[in-house]
């Protein structure tokens, strides 16, 4: 499901572009990061209730999963709620935000109000889906999820395409599909768990049982706003220095590396349920172990997907979309730099959340102030590509040195000079690898082979040189060879 969303993703992405022009785009682009800003007050929530569900689901206790997930739905409504305010708010701002816009102004009003109804959805009736996914069945919701979402594009792709008011069928068939995904939703999760009612219990009652979750919530409300600033508000500092069209641009890129960042997540993310019962049933130095084996294999798979879109990268935007709509090679180097260090860090979170460390708030506040910061100062001075970078060199700052840093010599109490090593020599010997390989593809290229061949050959020698290396010369990797050949 994964992959035919994506390919259809991409093709509806041309079609979109074709029929209804960069500016609409570039207008839905930064609606939905108006929308992710206010969904902020979410952050937090989903980590802080799945480490309370652990427990319950493995002695089978019906009762405090019951009253978990209602403590869970409690919360989401206020949160609703907040959000609700804070749009009504916004929107008032609308004709200021979007005065750049040529468009007539109703189009920013529907394409926010759409996306805002398909998200309260998530906080009203979707709320108990986080009980799949602690429970090991995410799955589950992955597949219904994305077998609506495939269905909505095909049907928006034939509206788009051969119906008069392309815009309003894709704004009603936005609404209709969120409608039909949280219905199907709700029977899968009822089917799965027909013992789930809601306790009736108050919010004061529950938070008297649970302060964990409150105390956890308030703690990864802040550390989660870093995540949502790595990414969504770039497209609103790139509309601040330019306009729409840069923002669609920059979208078309984003829309490769936000479906890599999924191919990520649909292949290790299921993990993290497994990991949060692993380290609360095995030693130390065993999930220290798993560790190693997880960073190893993940950060195999993202050196090689990272180096393909590297060489691949502008050939697929000009065939799929056209030269018109290519940025420079930088501007793709670094985003591929900043996805490698994005989804590399998830091995360190995800034990940070297994292990309940969410104390370090700072960092957060840190790695928001970096981000901004530099992002707005560099984007003066360079543009586009200094945006990018101000993400960048505060992704490195926290993600690769300060979290690894809290979690082994802070919280696991060994020593970090074993993760810097081991860390290291993946680093180096990948990168050294990265660079013989594109040398090696430029050479291909001097040869008169044509780029995909170049590229093909390129990759798959670093793929095999790589692999090949981390084998002999890395046991934990070796482990996970073997871990998953059985």
């Amino acid at each position: 499901m994964y992959f035919v969303n994506l390919v259809l993703q991409f093709f509806s992405r041309k079609i979109f572009l074709d029929y209804l022009g960069t500016e609409i785009l570039g207008l839905n682009t930064t609606a939905t990061n108006l929308l992710q800003f206010l969904n902020l007050a979410e952050l937090g929530v989903w980590s802080a209730v799945a480490t309370t569900l652990y427990k319950p689901l493995a002695d089978k206790n019906h009762k405090d999963i019951c009253r978990i997930i209602t403590f869970n739905g409690i919360i989401y409504k206020r949160i609703a709620t907040l959000i609700i305010l804070a749009s009504l708010v916004l929107m008032c701002f609308f004709p200021l935000i979007f005065k750049k816009m040529e468009l007539p102004l109703w189009y920013a009003y529907a394409s926010f109000g759409i996306l805002l109804f398909g998200s309260l959805l998530s906080y009203f009736v979707n709320y108990r889906q986080f009980l799949l996914t602690a429970d090991q069945k995410n799955y589950k919701v992955q597949y219904t999820y994305k077998l609506s979402m495939a269905i909505k594009l095909i049907f928006q792709i034939i509206a788009v395409k051969y119906f008069q008011d392309p815009y309003i069928w894709w704004l009603l068939l936005e609404m209709l599909f969120a409608i039909a995904g949280s219905i199907v939703l709700n029977r899968i999760i009822l089917k799965t768990y027909p013992f789930l009612v809601d306790t009736k219990e108050t919010f004061k009652d529950l938070s008297k049982d649970y302060p964990e979750i409150i105390i956890n919530i308030k703690r990864l409300f802040v550390q989660k706003i870093s995540s949502y600033v790595l990414f969504q508000t770039s497209p609103l500092i790139i509309y601040g220095l330019s306009n729409l069209y840069l923002v669609t641009l920059y979208g078309n890129y984003m829309l490769i590396i936000n479906g890599l960042i999924s191919l990520m997540a649909a292949m290790f993310d299921g993990m993290l349920a497994s990991i949060g019962n692993l380290v609360a049933s095995t030693s130390k130095e065993y999930s220290i172990e798993i560790f190693k084996q997880l960073y190893s294999l993940r950060f195999m798979v993202i050196a090689v997907i990272s180096y393909c879109t590297l060489i691949f990268g502008q050939q697929f935007i000009e065939l799929w979309l056209g030269v018109n709509y290519l940025l420079g090679k930088s501007t793709l180097a670094i985003l591929v730099a900043t996805f490698a260090v994005y989804v590399n860090r998830y091995v360190i979170y995800d034990y940070l959340s297994a292990y309940g460390y969410f104390g370090d708030v700072w960092a957060s506040v840190a790695e928001v102030v970096l981000n901004i910061g530099l992002s707005v100062v560099l984007g003066i001075r360079y543009g586009l590509n200094g945006v990018l970078t101000g993400v960048l060199i505060s992704l490195i700052i926290i993600s690769m040195l300060w979290k690894p840093f809290f979690l082994f010599k802070i919280k696991l109490k060994t020593k970090f000079t074993n993760y810097i090593k081991f860390a290291s020599f993946h680093i180096l010997s990948g990168g050294a690898l990265f660079a013989g390989a594109y040398m090696l593809n430029t050479l291909f290229r001097h040869m008169n082979l044509p780029s995909i061949v170049a590229g093909i050959l390129s990759s798959s020698i670093y793929a095999a040189t790589f692999g090949l290396l981390l084998y002999k010369n890395c046991i934990p990797f070796r482990n996970a060879v073997r871990r998953f050949k059985r």
